[in-house]
Parts: C-alpha cells; sequence; structure tokens
C-alpha cells in the first residue's frame, strides 16, 4: 500500500512539475499564453462534449426527436387500448373462435408496435452515440495540439486521477478550442454524410 501511495505522489509530483528542459522564458511564455506548463494535463472528457457548441446540438436533436417518439407512443397507446375495449365489448355477441381469431390479431399487431417502436427508439440512442463518438475522434488533433502547445506528453481523464492541481485541467480550454474550429458540428456532419 505505502508503494501504490509513492507512486500516486510521485505521479502527482510529476504532474505539477515543468520540463526540467524549460527555461524561464518558456515558462513565462506558458503562463502569457495562460496555458499550463506540465508534462500531464487532465481533461473533462463529459464536459468536453455536454458543454461544447457540438454536444449541445447533439442533445437538443435528440430530445426533440424522442419528445416526436414519445407523443407517437402516446397516440399509438390510446388507439390500442380503444382497440382492445372495442374487442372486449364485441367478445360477447361473437363465435369463441371469431373472438379468438380477432385477439390474435390484435396481440400480433401490439408485438409488432412495439418493436417498431423500440427499433425507432435504438435509432435515436444509436444515432447520439455515433454523434459522440464522431465528435471524440474530431476532437483528437485540437487536444493534440494543446499538448503541442503546452509540451505535455499525455492528457489523462480527470475521472481517473486521484489527486492533481486544477492548473493542469485542460477542460475549458478544449472547449473554447473544439467550439472555435467545430462550431456545432453541423459541417463536419454533412461532409461526413456526404461521402461516397
Amino acid at each position: 500500500m505505502a508503494g501504490l501511495l509513492a507512486g500516486l505522489s510521485c505521479g502527482v509530483s510529476v504532474a505539477q512539475t515543468p520540463f526540467p528542459s524549460a527555461g524561464v522564458g518558456q515558462f513565462s511564455t506558458f503562463q502569457n499564453l495562460g496555458l499550463p506548463n506540465s508534462q500531464l494535463l487532465t481533461i473533462h472528457a463529459d464536459r468536453l462534449f455536454t458543454e461544447s457548441a457540438y454536444g449541445k446540438r447533439v442533445a437538443r436533436e435528440t430530445e426533440a426527436r424522442s419528445a416526436v417518439l414519445m407523443a407517437e407512443n402516446r397516440r399509438i397507446e390510446a388507439e390500442l387500448r380503444a382497440e382492445e375495449l372495442d374487442l372486449a365489448e364485441r367478445r360477447s355477441t361473437m363465435e369463441p373462435d371469431a373472438f379468438r381469431a380477432l385477439a390474435t390479431a390484435f396481440d400480433q399487431k401490439v408485438q409488432e408496435t412495439r418493436r417498431t417502436q423500440e427499433a425507432k427508439f435504438l435509432e435515436i440512442t444509436t444515432a447520439r452515440d455515433d454523434a459522440r463518438r464522431a465528435f471524440r475522434q474530431t476532437s483528437i488533433p485540437i487536444l493534440e495540439q494543446i499538448m503541442t502547445e503546452t509540451g505535455a506528453a499525455a492528457i489523462l481523464e480527470q475521472s481517473t486521477v486521484l489527486l492533481s492541481a486544477d492548473a493542469i485541467d485542460v477542460t475549458e480550454l478544449a472547449i473554447s478550442r473544439v467550439d472555435a474550429i467545430l462550431g456545432d458540428g453541423t459541417v463536419s456532419d454533412e461532409a461526413e454524410a456526404a461521402r461516397p
């Protein structure tokens, strides 16, 4: 346990230590640019997506499509309930075999409707997840540029880091860069869709 803690403290120390080769001039340059001077940087990947213009646009689109699907589900449910009540009322006036055939057909209709609506929901969630993956891939060069500018060797996911200085968190910087370069992502998404 002591060895593990020693290793962790060493990692934290590295994250807060300037490059051994960095001179006073380089340190001053980093400060003037508002960039951290560290071999390790951290980022909140979820925030990078959800707080970016790209992520907000994806969230709006997902919510809009989900709202349409929910309204459709409510309408279909009301129609099926009415059909079920009508079938129940007609039961006493029908031959058992005839009623059984209608009841079976109704059950099949309900199951098919459920499968159709579940497929629509899956389509929405898949589109959201695909957009998130596309964002991650598209934002990698931007994060690499931040690494180059700061001289960092790695960017770590903040949630996996036990302890770190706030100064090495580049989430806000990354969001501003992503917004400036990608905007809300509509152009890159359209270009991707236009590929043969």
